[in-house]
Formats: C-alpha cells, sequence, structure tokens
C-alpha cells in the first residue's frame, strides 16, 4: 500500500502571502506618511500607515523592546509546529492544510517585519464614524482568516452522538 502524499506543497501559499505581505509593507513604507489616513472607501476603509511593536492590539506595545524577541520566538516555533503538521497531513486534506499555510505564511511575514525593523508595519484601518478597528495587514488577515478555518472546521468535523458516527 502506496502512503498518500502529504501537504508540504501547501507551503507555497505560505510563501504567497509572505510576498504579498512584504510587498504591500514595501509600497506603503514609501507611499505614505505616518498615521496620515488616506482614505480609500469613505467612512469604512483607509490606508494608515502605524507601527506596531507589540501583538495583536498593540498588545504588549509599551513593554521594553523584550517583546520583540517573545513574538520572533513565538512565530518561529508556532510556524515550525504548523510545518510539521502539515508533513503528517495528506495533501487532499484542504481543511487543515489551507488554514495551516495561511497561519506559517502569516506569521513569517510578521517576523521579518520584526527582525529586520524591530516592529510590525500595519496599514490597512477599517472604521464607522467614531468607531476605529487597530491598523492590520496582510500577514495579520492571513493568520486571522486560517485561525477562523480552523475553529469553523473543528465544529465542522464533530460529529453529533446520535448521527450514527
Amino acid at each position: 500500500m502506496r502512503a498518500s502524499p502529504n501537504a508540504l506543497p501547501w507551503l507555497s501559499l505560505s510563501l504567497v502571502i509572505i510576498a504579498l505581505d512584504q510587498l504591500t509593507k514595501h509600497i506603503v513604507l514609501i507611499a505614505l506618511q505616518p498615521y496620515v489616513p488616506k482614505e480609500v472607501i469613505a467612512g469604512l476603509l483607509n490606508w494608515t500607515l502605524a507601527f506596531n511593536t507589540g501583538a495583536a492590539f498593540s498588545f504588549l506595545a509599551g513593554a521594553d523592546g523584550w517583546q520583540r524577541w517573545l513574538f520572533g520566538a513565538l512565530a518561529i516555533g508556532v510556524s515550525a509546529m504548523l510545518a510539521f503538521w502539515l508533513s503528517r497531513t495528506e495533501r487532499r486534506d484542504w481543511r487543515n492544510a489551507l488554514p495551516f499555510s495561511l497561519i506559517i505564511g502569516g506569521a513569517i511575514g510578521n517576523l521579518i517585519d520584526r527582525l529586520r525593523l524591530g516592529h510590525v508595519t500595519d496599514f490597512i484601518q477599517v472604521y464607522h464614524q467614531d468607531w476605529v478597528f487597530p491598523s492590520f495587514n496582510i500577514a495579520d488577515s492571513a493568520i486571522s482568516i486560517g485561525a477562523v478555518l480552523l475553529v469553523v472546521g473543528g465544529f465542522a468535523s464533530r460529529k453529533s452522538p446520535d448521527a450514527g458516527g
């Protein structure tokens, strides 16, 4: 019996996410002034260049700099773990391979910023009237979508006790 191929080729999606993330960050660093919104869709979306030394929602952004290494180590550890899981996942199992690949791409995209710049470059700002969602980037979006897909996939794969299963 022949073993089915693993899902490591899904890492090509991670590479696409990393490339898009780094390309868009390069563009906004050239085109935008820090913290000066450029309206894209009135009442909904701005491009606003911002820098985050913390994690999601600026968690630990005010720390003394050690958080850069903590979040870097977490990105490497989580990416390595997910890559290992990809090696144990069947290639056709896109319900797991897709979110793993998105999270890896996002984690590495932000890791590059942390190592190169000491902070993460954010630029997508969603808002409505006085409410403003924290700025984010392509890498953050990939991580969030991947996490949601993992949760949804986890619920979808559960079988109810009376389903005969």
